[in-house]
This record gives structure tokens, sequence and C-alpha cells, in this order.
């Protein structure tokens, strides 16, 4: 079995960014078990675990989906590329984060392994935050990943054949997929710390408003 690599906690939480340049290379299915216990360690609101983690490497579902993915990104990204990257802001995307997630749309289905966070009893809830606790299990797959060279990113750009997503993968009519994580070895840029705002300017101190320096 591969070996983890030993990181420190708070440099892995610092370098596990989006990694949307993804090899085709196979990732062994003792290293996905891993990666899905680590992911399962994560909160669960009331402990309730109504979770379901489906791994996707069927080549012909993988091709369906990412042709909704792309109708999605075209809809949202692809209609404003070229105000986009003349934008030497990249309007407010950056060019290099632009053309990233372009890439991943246009070779999504190339990525080795999907996996799909499902959240049983989802569908007709009226809060839009119930279940957002998943996303913090979802942040430890990627954690787990990262300790074995595996990039992955959080994408939702299919979610417009929500429906049809769900009837291919035999997913309950309650149930909700919660996003989509693409994993693979990087086939380019390596792991790092993103670009971030400072933390004071986005942090508030009691209320809205009020900031202070770091000291």
């Amino acid at each position: 079995m591969p070996q983890r690599e030993h990181i420190e906690l708070f440099d892995a939480m610092h370098s596990t960014r989006a990694m949307r340049y993804l090899k085709p290379d196979p990732i062994p299915d003792e290293v996905l078990w891993d990666i899905l216990d680590a992911a399962i360690r994560g909160p669960s609101g009331g402990n309730a675990q109504g979770w379901g983690w489906v791994v996707v490497r069927d080549a012909e579902v993988k091709r369906q989906i990412a042709e909704w993915y792309r109708e999605g990104w075209q809809a949202s990204y692809g209609t404003r590329r070229e105000q986009i990257l003349s934008d030497p802001d990249g309007a407010g995307l950056g060019r290099a984060n632009y053309l990233s997630a372009e890439h991943l749309a246009e070779h999504l289905e190339e990525a080795p392994v999907w996996v799909i966070p499902v959240l049983r009893n989802a569908a007709t809830r009226p809060n839009p935050r119930a279940g957002s606790s998943i996303y913090g299990a979802v942040q430890n797959l990627a954690l787990a990943a990262r300790g074995y060279g595996i990039g992955a990113t959080l994408t939702s750009l299919y979610a417009g054949h929500e429906d049809d997503t769900k009837r291919l993968l035999g997913i309950p009519e309650d149930a909700l997929t919660m996003a989509l994580i693409p994993l693979g070895y990087p086939a380019r840029g390596q792991f790092s710390q993103p670009k971030r705002r400072p933390v004071e300017e986005v942090t508030h101190w009691e209320r809205w408003g009020e900031q202070k320096g770091r000291g």
C-alpha cells in the first residue's frame, strides 16, 4: 500500500488547495478506503450520519455527468470567458484560477476517481443549512487525500441535472448529492498555500465591522 506523507497538521491545512490538473493514473482501492475512512470521522449533525459516499470510476457514467457539468460551466462561466480573461483581475476570479477551472470542466471525466457525498432525507428540507455539517467531512476527505499526494477539489456545476444524476447513480429520491469531488495525482502544480486575503481583513470581533490588528 502506498505510504502516507507525514505532514504537520497546520502545514496540511495551509497547503490543501484545489487541485484541478489531475493525472488519469489509477488510485489503489486501499488508498481510497483509507481516505473515505478519514472522511467519515468528520462532523455529522446530531451524529445522525445520514450520508453515503458514492465512488465513481465507470467511464460511461463519468462521461454523462461530465456533459451535464460542462453545461453548468458554460452557463455560469463559459459565456463570460473573453470578459474574464481580458480583465486584469480575471473579473475577481483570477486568470490562473479561471483557466484551471476551465481545464477541469473540459477534462473532468479523466480524473480516475470521483467521490460524491450524498445526504439522505435532504431533498425536501426547507432549511438551506440542513446537512451542511457534511462539508467538514468533505474537508477531512481532501486532507486525507493530501496525505497521499492526491489532489482534490469540491465542485457542483453538475447540479442543474441533480435528478438525472440521482437516477444514473441509483441514489434514493429523498437524498441530495452534496458535491462532486474528483480525485487524482497532480499533473500540474503542487500543494501550496492558496492566496487569501489577510485574516485581519475578514475577521470581525463581537460585531460586524469591528476589526483589529493581529498584534
